[in-house]
């Protein structure tokens, strides 16, 4: 007999925007968060944020780590180490502890460390 009930999958929560998505409005998340689509706005979240390569965001992020890949026009402010991976199109200004920058990434902005 199969059993009706909903499971809860157990493992790493995390929160998703997948491509072909598009936000317009401020996000706030308590775990780690992918973005593969459009957001227009602020991004906050208690984890670690992944902007994919087919990404594109219009707005500030604040995380606390965070690994770029896409399209960003705004400012970033992370506690710990923002990765620009080589696919990335960075504009604007990274204030971080750590700062990691591939070959090939673009970053037009400046840096301040804390």
């Amino acid at each position: 007999m199969l059993n009706n009930k909903n499971t809860v999958p157990q493992g790493t929560a995390h929160n998703s925007i997948t491509p072909g998505t598009l936000i317009k409005g401020d996000v706030k998340a308590e775990e780690d968060f992918r973005i593969d689509g459009k957001i227009e706005g602020n991004i906050e979240c208690s984890g670690k944020v992944i902007v994919g390569p087919q990404a594109e965001i219009a707005g500030n992020i604040y995380c606390n780590n965070a690994d770029l890949m896409g399209k960003i026009k705004g400012n970033i402010e992370v506690n710990e180490t923002v990765s620009l991976k080589a696919q990335v199109v960075f504009t604007g200004e990274i204030i971080a502890k750590y700062l990691d920058i591939e070959a090939g990434a673009v970053f037009n902005g400046t840096c301040t460390m804390k």
